[in-house]
């Protein structure tokens, strides 16, 4: 057969006709697994949705435009890994909508930042980011410990993410008032159960120092402190079926 390339290299519409058989070919060698499997992405033990106070926080970063100059995404390299962490992971980024991949960074990468500094800390930093970071050029974001967080469209905005394949409970949306306000509360104890309906460990304080309102700050810091927390890399092996759920 090889032997008789000439006549295809001759003659254009063969050619053409050939180049659509072999793309076809491989085209479907590609797509077709993807209508038969649930979900390409696996899930780690850990990952969970955002809590209605870390998802208002999220929909904050996002307005503001955070991401233009932070990306949410380590990627597999070596100066990034020790950079930052363990390079990041599908399953951390499946519940965002949209999620903040991507390697154009004016600022450092935030897929690891939680926990890395104190809440005082990031008050500090939006406040006036020089004041921590001399050289950074990001603006001040003081406005956001100054402005009340809206959230009384908190439980659509949960119903608008579970129609998009965001596996929030009707519990979970039912209560996503209380368990914002809670959340934000040092002194309430878990008296609305978030805990139980998201994680043992979700963070619970005053996050931006101010209890007399429950600020945009608020939402925002918890939305930072809890970015690369939900895996335990110290445990985490791709290979162990025991991080998979």
């Amino acid at each position: 057969m090889w032997k008789h390339h000439g006549k295809l290299e001759r003659h254009s519409l063969l050619l053409t006709i050939g180049i659509i058989i072999v793309v076809s070919i491989g085209g479907l060698v590609e797509i077709a697994p993807l209508f038969y499997l649930e979900s390409t992405i696996e899930k780690v033990k850990g990952v969970r949705p955002y809590t209605p106070l870390e998802q208002a926080g999220r929909d904050i970063y996002v307005r503001e435009g955070c991401y233009v100059c932070h990306s949410q995404m380590v990627r597999p390299l070596r100066d990034e890994v020790e950079r930052y962490g363990h390079y990041s992971l599908a399953a951390e980024s499946m519940y965002d909508h949209p999620f903040q991949w991507g390697s154009k960074r004016t600022g450092p990468d935030l897929a690891r930042v939680g926990g890395k500094y104190s809440d005082g800390w990031h008050v500090d930093h939006l406040r006036d980011p020089r004041s921590v970071v001399p050289e950074s050029n990001m603006p001040p974001y003081k406005f956001l410990a100054e402005t009340d967080l809206d959230y009384r469209a908190i439980q659509q905005r949960l119903k608008a993410l579970k129609a998009v394949g965001v596996p929030y409970t009707k519990d979970q949306i039912e209560n996503a008032r209380a368990d914002l306000e809670t959340q934000v509360d040092p002194f309430a104890g878990d008296t609305s159960g978030v805990k139980k309906r998201y994680d043992v460990k979700v963070q619970q304080r005053d996050f931006d120092g101010n209890p007399q309102k429950i600020s945009e700050m608020d939402a925002l810091i918890a939305y930072l402190q809890v970015l690369g927390t939900m895996v335990d890399f110290k445990t985490y092996k791709a290979s162990d079926p025991e991080n998979l759920r």
